[in-house]
Formats: C-alpha cells, structure tokens, sequence
C-alpha cells in the first residue's frame, strides 16, 4: 500500500511518501480501506517528537480517518460495534474513533475507555491514519450514512468528541452559561463553538487574526475579541460580561492559563485538553481558591460519547469546519500549512 511515513524525527522533510507492508488484522479487527484522512496538531508534535515518546520506526501518523470495511473479523459480535448498534458488513462506510482503549481494564468495563489504563491515541503511539489501510479493533468504527461524505467524517471524530467530553461532560456546560473560547481557527475550537451554541450557551471567542474572527461569528459566537487590537483581553472579556466574568473558559493553549482565570467568574470552569503554546507555564494559584476555581483537563472520549456526536454530526446538527484537502503524497505541505496556523477548520488528506 502507499503511506507516508517517517524514520527519524524532524521537519516536514522526514515525511515520506511510499511504499509500505499493508497491516494484517488481529483477531477481532477490521480491515479498512481509507479514503480520506485528517490532520491534528498531535501530527506535528509527534513528527517532531518529544523526550519519552517511543514509537516503532518507520511511524505512520494520523489520528483521523474514514473508508470503507474490506474485511471483518470471523465471528464479530455485533454489540462490540463502537458506532451503531447493528452489525457491520464489507463494503461499509465507516469513520474511525482514535481513542484506543484495550477493553479490558478497570476503566474500559466501566464504560472510560479514554481512562484506559493501556490508553493509546492513533496516530500517536501506534500507526495512523496517513496511509491506504489500516486495521482496527470493530469496537473503534462508527458506520456511516451512504451518502456522508469522508472528509467531513474524518475531519469531525476527534476534535467533536474532544470537545463533547471536555465541555459536556467534564465542564457540565449548561444552557444560558457564557463560554470563552481561547483561539478562533482550530479544529478542536471551532468545534467547541458549535457545540457550546447547539446547548444554549452564549459564547466569545478570542483571536488574532480578523478573518479567522468573523469565520468564527459565522458559526454563532455572539462576541468576537481581536487580542491584536486588546492585549488585555482577559479585561476586555470581563467588561463584555458586564464585570461578571464568563461561566466556562476553553483553554488548550496552555501559556494563556493566567488570562483565562482572570476572565472566570467565581466559580468558574477553565477546560483543558493541550497545550499548543507549551506544556510548562506559571499560574497564579490566589486566583483559584479566591474565585473558587477549577482547572479540568480531559482526553477524547469515550465509545459511547463518540456515537453520540456523530449521531449529532451525520445529522447535520454539528458541521465540522473544512479548510482545504490534499493529495496523501503531499502530506507534508499539509503539515506545513497546519504548522503555521494558516488553516480555519480542518484539513484534510485525499486518499485515492
């Protein structure tokens, strides 16, 4: 099969595009046919890579992807299917959720398969997306409508259920609260504008790029902040607030934690699931047990949160935020492309 790969870590330049043994699926795995596949910031952190991260070389990133089943496991049991409560067949159309659990710990019988206690990410430990097969456990597969297109699925399974779990079910969002969203044009970000839109919420977003902002009011966030225009911005959130600070703040910068505190009302929530800007900053720990803070970080989510936002995405009633869509062997300039903040909304890999 074709896939694009890397040997040793860098720049996009370590990324290439050849030719690669295609997986052999396990007991109780699928065998699917990729059509298209997503980019995530994890892809350029893991092409980077980090002190401790171990990966069997040559890695294959992508967390995201959708196709069609070549091949199912003998025997499959149709209750282990992650995405519907039928049965697959070959053929189906199917998008992967990365969040890899082993189903068998404490965790993953609990129904927090993204607690596992073995948790992988696609993409991230074990080989991605960025390739013409792969082979996955049943339960990791959500069947799709036959006329959903791929791209639009690949680009919503992990940034939606990212942030369902992060603002549903971690940060308890309720209708009539005031979300602050830190940053306009991520994947992870727009989704969470929608979200927060579709359960009542009044939402700001704060960037610093004017287009990205009216995309971002396009979607529904009823305040828009330029932090170019605004240094302060964490001010400027309090005084459009009316002095009372915002309910919820969605924060995966990281290095912008001691703004996003200022902006909370007593109280209030700052969910986390990154750290774009850096994994190690400063805070202020006055402001969280004067305001009655809480910080709340989460990963992906779990099996049954996943079929509940497709469920809302196959619908219509969330739309994933399309960039642009490239050739698979051009997987690096993709990068580069997400790398320098130039996308709104995800982008995308052709995989034909």
């Amino acid at each position: 099969m074709k896939a694009v790969l890397f040997h040793q870590h860098g720049g996009p330049e370590v990324l290439e595009y050849t030719d690669f043994p295609a997986p052999e699926p396990k007991p109780g795995e699928a065998l699917i046919r990729l059509r298209a596949a997503a980019l995530n910031r994890v892809d350029v952190f893991v092409r980077k890579g980090w002190a401790g991260l171990k990966l069997e070389l040559p890695h294959i990133p992508g967390a995201d992807g959708a196709g069609e089943v070549v091949a199912l496991p003998p025997l499959s049991s149709p209750p282990t299917l992650g995405g519907m409560k039928g049965g697959l067949m070959a053929g189906d159309r199917v998008v992967i959720n990365a969040n890899l659990g082993c189903g068998q710990c404490e965790f993953c019988l609990a129904g927090k398969d993204n607690m596992c206690a073995n948790w992988h990410l696609l993409g991230e430990t074990v080989r991605g997306t960025y390739a013409e097969y792969i082979a996955l456990p049943v339960r990791q597969l959500y069947k799709l409508p036959s006329h959903f297109d791929f791209h639009q699925a690949a680009a919503a399974a992990l940034v939606y259920q990212t942030a369902w779990h992060s603002l549903v079910t971690r940060g308890r969002l309720q209708k009539g609260e005031t979300v602050l969203v830190v940053g306009a044009g991520g994947g992870v970000n727009t989704a969470s504008v929608q979200i927060a839109k579709f359960m009542g919420a009044q939402v700001i977003v704060v960037g610093s790029d004017a287009k990205k902002l009216e995309k971002a009011e396009a979607l529904g966030a009823d305040i828009l902040i330029d932090r170019s225009k605004e240094e302060d911005w964490s001010k400027a959130v309090y005084l459009a607030t009316n002095k009372r600070g915002v309910d919820v703040v969605v924060d995966n910068v990281g290095t912008t934690f001691m703004h996003s505190l200022r902006a909370l009302r007593k109280g209030g929530r700052l969910l986390t699931v990154g750290n774009s800007g850096g994994p190690k900053f400063e805070i202020d720990n006055r402001y969280l047990f004067a305001k009655h803070l809480s910080i709340l970080g989460s990963t992906m989510s779990t099996l049954e949160e996943f079929r509940q936002v497709m469920d809302l995405v196959v619908a219509g009633k969330l739309r994933p935020v399309m960039d642009s869509t490239f050739p698979l062997k051009d997987a690096a300039r993709a990068q580069e492309r997400l790398e320098k903040n130039e996308n709104f909304g995800k982008i995308t890999l052709e995989i034909g």
